[in-house]
């Protein structure tokens, strides 16, 4: 199937205090641009933090990687007790934790990894695992992903962007939507996790309550006057890749499309 430059014909469905005080004056350096997590240096992208300068992070070469990775859980799983639950019962504390058993027999829910691309040249198009449009990573678009994880595995799905042809970009939407299972994102343990080639890791993690939305906008990766911004955008929408498209103006056509039974 072939398309025109400009239009890309896919297949897709149609349908304060401390940290304030140190860290208020945003955008003057890369560490104020962002919360770190704990002690393993994770840059967890937020409301209040949403961007990250990959320029001045020096972050501008070799391979971007994003990766998503979930879990499926069924009501309150895997959730921590609430604050006091310990002193109203007082013998849970010595009550085992589940575990949870490994396997696609404990997941109902299919997340998809996938990028809009926009290139320099105003070419369009995506890169995702519906269609099996994989992309290419030393030609355009310089994004490629790694496959269709069906089963929320350990490896999860990632997507590579070539840095070294960064000028050749425009903007990249990361997005995630769920093919097949429970429109849930805030029940699935889904994490997008983003690995420069120089410093920390970005995560930003899909447990926003939003009833019935069937895809999300994680993040943006713009190329702003020569500076490439990762920007957190999480916004949530109940259609899918053809309504990302409008939100975003992107212009692609679209038309349904299936996975072949595993």
């Amino acid at each position: 199937m072939t398309a025109p430059r400009h239009v890309c014909s896919l297949w897709g469905f149609s349908a304060m205090g401390i940290r304030e005080k140190f860290f208020g004056n945003w955008g003057s350096a890369a560490a104020r641009q962002f919360d770190v997590g704990g002690t393993s240096g994770a840059v967890e992208l937020t409301k209040r933090r949403p961007a990250f300068s990959l320029t001045k992070q020096g972050a501008v070469t070799g391979n971007l990687r994003v990766n998503l990775s979930w879990r499926m859980r069924t009501s309150d799983f895997g959730e921590r007790p609430a604050f006091g639950s310990s002193l109203r019962h007082p013998l849970r504390k010595f009550t085992p934790q589940v575990v949870q058993a490994q396997g696609p027999a404990m997941v109902n829910v299919d997340l998809d990894l996938a990028c809009m691309y926009e290139l320099a040249d105003g070419s369009k198009g995506v890169v995702q695992p519906l269609g099996n449009i994989l992309g290419s990573i030393n030609s355009p678009p310089y994004v490629q992903l790694s496959g269709d994880d069906r089963f929320g595995s350990g490896s999860g799905e990632t997507i590579y962007i070539n840095m070294d042809h960064r000028d050749d970009f425009r903007r990249l939407l990361i997005f995630v939507y769920i093919y097949d299972g429970t429109p849930a994102f805030d029940r699935t343990h889904a994490m997008v996790t983003l690995y420069p080639g120089n410093g920390p890791r970005l995560e930003v993690a899909l447990n926003e309550r939003a009833p019935e939305a069937r895809s999300c906008a994680v993040l943006m990766i713009e190329n702003i006057k020569g500076e490439m911004i990762v920007r957190r955008e999480m916004r949530y929408v109940y259609g899918f890749q053809s309504e990302l498209d409008r939100l975003y103006g992107w212009g692609l056509q679209w038309g349904r499309g299936y996975k072949s039974k595993v």
